[in-house]
């Protein structure tokens, strides 16, 4: 007997029980982005290698052991997207879309990398992410954080999340950090790991970020970049604070908040949660001015951040969200009967519309058996014709206030005057 199919290791099925959690997600998602006049942009979810080895960057972990990539069949490099922010860059110069321009788009959909999946981790991942490019100054950083403060509220988590915010200063600044953390790092490399290693020699600031409490004292006395900024790196990143402060957003400075990202730079932010273990991470982004340059486009300010969809969905209290129940569902009584009853439904739904949730039922049995289905199927009005009522044009409805009769043609308008209301 052949061995059970089963899903590959770190993809995950949402199942329909699933749905109405990640839906409310969305359906938050897409309000906001309304509510702000945001465009939505759809990326292919496959692209060039190259675009992620020059924007995310060769030494980054996504990048050195994260993607997923191969050859096509014309030994074409290609990649399985692990982030939005490079294919919205790309899609935006391809398409002219920078030049003299100001432009907020905001994408919805699947990204893909290796990790070692756990809790509120997988290979295959929805992500939700914004994007502003041609703005410059601290105000539009704040409003992508007014942005995951509201989704927040809008969701009703607002009190499982924290803002976390810090400045990697400018390109120049962050590079004459990294080459102080490599210094303060290198003389104790003999307390790292390989992976450490690793990142000492590629991207030392991601070891600020390390999870491993044998570093805790190493990264508590290393140099801090707010203490090696520019002045107009610290006016930039006192403002932005400042701001947040008169919004009332409350945050925390964290001076080793870092992104593992190359084309970061100055503001970058994240919000946390303590609510999914070590994956606490919620949403997270910051400016990226000069990646688009380096993408080949003209420079341009850009500043942007990424949500989790399946780390938020894991927030949501499942018992807060109401379970989709059909508003109308239709059981024919009689087989023989089953076909004219199917093509009446077709004409209620015409009557009433597909914003109304009607279902038919085709497994037959006895009057009693459907009624028992009916019953946990839990919609608000269950119609249950059988042939003693198609023949009297009649249709018996059950609601939870008992049973009527209503003439065949008139059961459109029954409904919209007794169940509308509920509805709204």
């Amino acid at each position: 007997m052949s061995k059970t199919l089963q899903a590959i290791r770190g993809m995950r099925d949402i199942l329909p029980n699933e749905m109405t959690t990640f839906h409310t997600v969305e359906a938050g998602i897409r309000e906001l982005m309304h509510g702000y006049h945001y465009q939505e942009i759809r990326l292919p979810v496959l692209e060039s290698t190259e675009l992620f080895k020059r924007s995310v960057g060769e030494e980054t972990d996504i990048v050195g052991k994260e993607m997923y990539s191969f050859l096509s069949r014309s030994d074409e490099p290609m990649t399985l997207r692990p982030e939005g922010t490079a294919g919205c860059m790309r899609a935006g110069i391809e398409h002219g879309l920078f030049y003299n321009q100001t432009q907020k788009f905001w994408y919805l959909g699947p990204m893909f990398r290796y990790e070692r999946p756990q809790k509120g981790r997988y290979r295959q991942f929805q992500q939700w992410g914004v994007e502003a490019v041609g703005i410059e100054g601290h105000q539009i950083e704040l409003e992508m954080i007014l942005l995951g403060a509201r989704l927040w509220q809008i969701l009703g988590i607002t009190d499982k999340i924290q803002l976390q915010v810090n400045s990697l200063g400018s390109p120049a600044c962050r590079q004459h950090y990294r080459a102080l953390l490599q210094k303060h790092f290198h003389q104790a490399r003999d307390q790292l790991n390989e992976a450490e290693l690793q990142r000492l020699a590629r991207n030392p600031l991601r070891l600020l970020d390390s999870k491993n409490p044998a570093l805790a004292e190493l990264i508590a006395s290393a140099p801090r970049l707010d203490m090696h900024m520019s002045n107009e790196a610290k006016a930039h990143f006192a403002a932005l604070t400042q701001a947040l402060t008169e919004m009332g957003i409350s945050f925390v400075h964290n001076p080793h908040l870092v992104r593992g990202l190359d084309y970061y730079q100055h503001t970058v932010f994240e919000w946390v949660t303590e609510a999914l273990g070590a994956q606490n991470a919620v949403a997270a982004g910051g400016r990226y001015d000069g990646l688009i340059e380096q993408l080949g486009g003209q420079p341009s300010s850009a500043v942007g951040f990424a949500m989790g969809v399946e780390r938020v969905a894991a927030l949501l209290k499942e018992d807060s969200i109401p379970k989709v129940m059909p508003d109308v569902a239709v059981f024919a009584v009689d087989n023989d009967i089953a076909v004219q009853v199917q093509a009446w439904t077709e004409s209620l739904r015409d009557a009433l519309g597909l914003s109304w949730s009607i279902t038919m039922d085709h497994q037959g049995g006895s009057h009693k058996n459907q009624s028992k289905r009916a019953d946990k199927l839990g919609a608000r009005a269950s119609l249950l014709i059988d042939k003693d009522a198609w023949e009297a044009k009649a249709a018996p409805i059950k609601t939870v206030d008992g049973w009527v009769s209503v003439p065949l043609g008139k059961v459109a308008e029954w409904l919209r005057l007794n169940l509308t209301q509920e509805k709204v």
